[in-house]
């Protein structure tokens, strides 16, 4: 549920921004949000990040489902106690549905938010999905790496395998 619930307000807020960004913010005309740091660029963007491999919309459509369905599938393996990795899986999750929207419907994607010092224009999924990624790495390093993770349920019932009265006991 909290799946869901994550990547349903992640796609609100980024189509949303899009919708406003397609309303208020006209092509070669930037607005200052934080003078000479952060602006508001519009720019249609028909390829990957930073602008790789335009116009190649069906790629991106069958390898962002690709990467859905395995997001969800590692999401339902991760135990419910691994909190930090299932958020940042979501908020990926989140980010890359938004952009396929963008794709599905229009076949580039709306980038508006730019800072001065950082040259490509993007968005709230693509944040979403940065974010995600960060929380990603810092939950796998945190915990031991994803090995552990995963195997989680299996070393709590280890203990009952080699018991006793197993031959293998020592190993």
């Amino acid at each position: 549920m909290r799946l869901l619930i994550t990547v349903a307000l992640v796609l609100f807020i980024d189509q949303l921004s899009k919708y406003l960004a397609i309303s208020f913010i006209r092509t070669g005309q930037p607005i200052a949000v934080i003078d000479n740091f952060l602006y508001f660029t519009f720019a249609l963007n028909p390829g990957a990040a930073f602008g790789l491999f335009p116009y190649q919309t069906t790629f991106f459509i069958v390898v962002t489902i690709i990467a859905a369905v395995l997001i969800v599938y590692f999401y339902r393996t991760i135990p419910a106690s691994h909190k930090w990795l299932r958020f940042g899986l979501a908020l990926l999750l989140g980010g890359a549905l938004g952009n396929l929207t963008d794709r599905v419907r229009a076949t580039y994607v709306v980038d508006f938010i730019s800072f001065r010092f950082f040259p490509p224009v993007f968005n709230l999924a693509d944040t979403a999905i940065v974010v995600g990624v960060g929380i990603i790495l810092i939950a796998i390093w945190r915990t031991g790496g994803l090995e552990s993770n995963m195997c989680e349920g299996s070393r709590e019932s280890l203990p009952t395998v080699l018991n006793e009265t197993s031959p293998n006991k020592h190993i």
